[in-house]
């Protein structure tokens, strides 16, 4: 019996062009020149060993960035809310009714995993958020899966159903003893969902 559902946000939940490629084509900030942050100083802002906007500032010379640091963050954070699939809230708001908890877990610094939640709504749609910049790890790093079993003390291993995008994360979550499934697109995502024991025929 799976009791709660874990959903992937980028390339889940969220969908777009990478940043970094529309940094580029905007500004024409090369992704060549932006790789060195990327990844470098910014994978530490993804598990909260470094702040976003700290780490940023010593780059913007260099890229020839010539405003705000929160002009740059609008831009990156701006986008999204075209990329946002709602055909999942329907069905998320079922599942909960039939007291199956959701979850997003997300591989996300803390200031864009903050503009997701609050500004672009996804937090009210959601039982919580596992974001690896306040669980300090990545998907998909067992440390990941472990801190999210700790925050559901009456929820098992085997209860639990992750769906993710990416196959190595669907290969960490499990080595680390959880039901997974790759995504792929959303209607073959609600064709496998009915499929497990979830009581939710209904949704077919």
């Amino acid at each position: 019996m799976i009791k709660a559902i874990i959903f992937d946000a980028d390339g889940m939940i969220v969908h777009g062009t990478r940043f970094s490629s529309r940094l580029a084509k905007k500004f024409n900030i090369s992704t060549e020149t932006t790789a060195e942050f990327f990844k470098g100083d910014f994978q530490q802002c993804l598990i909260g060993k470094a702040d976003l906007k700290e780490e940023l500032l010593a780059y913007f010379s260099s890229w020839g960035w010539k405003g705000s640091i929160d002009e740059f963050l609008e831009f990156w954070f701006s986008e999204e809310y075209n990329f946002i699939d709602e055909r999942f809230f329907p069905l998320i708001q079922e599942l909960r009714q039939n007291n199956i908890k959701c979850y997003l877990a997300t591989n996300n610094e803390k200031y864009r995993t903050e503009n997701l939640i609050n500004k672009r709504g996804l937090g009210k749609y959601f039982d919580g958020v596992f974001s690896s910049a306040y669980l300090g790890s990545k998907k998909p790093e067992l440390e990941f899966f472990e801190s999210i079993l700790e925050d559901l003390p009456n929820i098992k291993k085997e209860e639990i159903l992750f769906w993710d995008d990416d196959a190595k994360n669907i290969e960490g979550a499990e080595s680390f003893g959880l039901k997974t499934q790759i995504y792929a697109d959303f209607t073959e995502f609600q064709k496998t969902l009915i499929n497990f024991n979830t009581n939710l025929n209904d949704l077919a």
